[in-house]
């Protein structure tokens, strides 16, 4: 069955928005960054999501520990921080429509932190704000059939991938399928889903917004509770991969120079390839600016040069 929601007008806007900038993102060629920028994303996203469900170390603290550093601290926050090093790690091999990789990810996130990780929850659960529930879970018995439900779903392919991950997301949270660490795997999971079709994703740190309108969140989850349907948490979605994505595209607004073309380059080809094969690539640049990339490619040992003039041809090296 499918969860209920509808579209608004903000939400298709959103979508439009999203998708303009996703396309932005990869004629600028930012949805490959760099291994540096890629590590700091992970560490901004690991300590966002984490501060959210209470974990008091600093940004600093989960870098020295990401580096194998020793830090001062309580050990269960140390070990929410590397037990999500370690997912975070291994996002790429995860499967968006696969419980079991979903079950997987769930005990690599709470190992030593609860009692079975990696398995639904086996009694009823309610989730108070100060002594007033807020919200009764789902009865424990029921949990299996209706997250294998909400796998269904995402394998509908008449579903748009942007509205299918904020569902999940919203679902996921009002099933509670576990006794502990719900939080973190909605948004955990929301980024496994997205970054199957879109590859940025994996380097996007939203859930630093989330953890800024930290109080929204939770707003968009109760109101959407209230309301019976994901509209609202949708909504709140959206705008908060919308704005992480302009906030990429600010930061990346900057003249790509040579090295950065030639990487991004050499991560699509394989074989032997032509200035002309390289300048289908970029398209903005002319050909001189395409020998001189290519020149340095040549003296950085990237690939090496054959032939002569308009015969010429560039092998890439063994090292690639």
């Amino acid at each position: 069955m499918k969860p209920p929601y509808d579209i608004t007008t903000k939400i298709l806007r959103l979508i439009t928005s999203v998708s303009e900038k996703i396309g932005e993102i990869s004629a600028n060629l930012i949805d490959r960054p760099s291994p540096q920028l890629r590590k700091q994303n992970k560490i901004k996203t690991i300590h966002s999501s984490l501060r959210i469900e209470g974990n008091t170390l600093t940004e600093e603290q989960v870098t020295a520990l990401i580096e194998n550093k020793k830090v001062i601290g309580p050990k269960k926050d140390i070990i929410e921080v590397l037990n999500a090093n370690k997912v975070y790690d291994s996002l790429a091999t995860f499967n968006p429509v696969s419980s079991k990789s979903f079950l997987h990810a769930h005990k690599i996130l709470m190992n030593e932190l609860i009692v079975k990780p990696g398995k639904y929850r086996s009694q009823g659960v309610g989730i108070f704000q100060g002594k007033k529930v807020a919200h009764l879970a789902s009865p424990a018995k029921n949990v299996p059939f209706l997250m294998d439900d909400l796998f269904t779903y995402l394998k509908n392919e008449d579903e748009l991938t942007l509205i299918k991950s904020c569902v999940f997301h919203y679902e996921m949270e009002f099933i509670h399928p576990f006794m502990d660490g719900n939080g973190r795997m909605g948004r955990l999971w929301q980024t496994v889903i997205l970054m199957k079709e879109y590859p940025v994703f994996e380097f996007l740190p939203f859930e630093t917004l989330i953890s800024q309108t930290q109080q929204d969140y939770y707003d968009a989850l109760a109101q959407s509770d209230k309301a019976g349907k994901s509209t609202l948490f949708i909504e709140y979605m959206l705008g908060v991969i919308d704005k992480s994505l302009n906030e990429l595209l600010s930061f990346n607004n900057r003249v790509f120079k040579d090295t950065d073309r030639l990487n991004y380059f050499l991560a699509l080809k394989k074989e032997d390839f032509t200035r002309k094969d390289y300048m289908g690539v970029f398209k903005d640049i002319s050909s001189a600016t395409a020998s001189r990339d290519l020149k340095k490619g040549v003296e950085l040992n990237l690939f090496y040069k054959t032939g002569h003039k308009n015969r010429t041809v560039y092998k890439i090296s063994d090292k690639q």
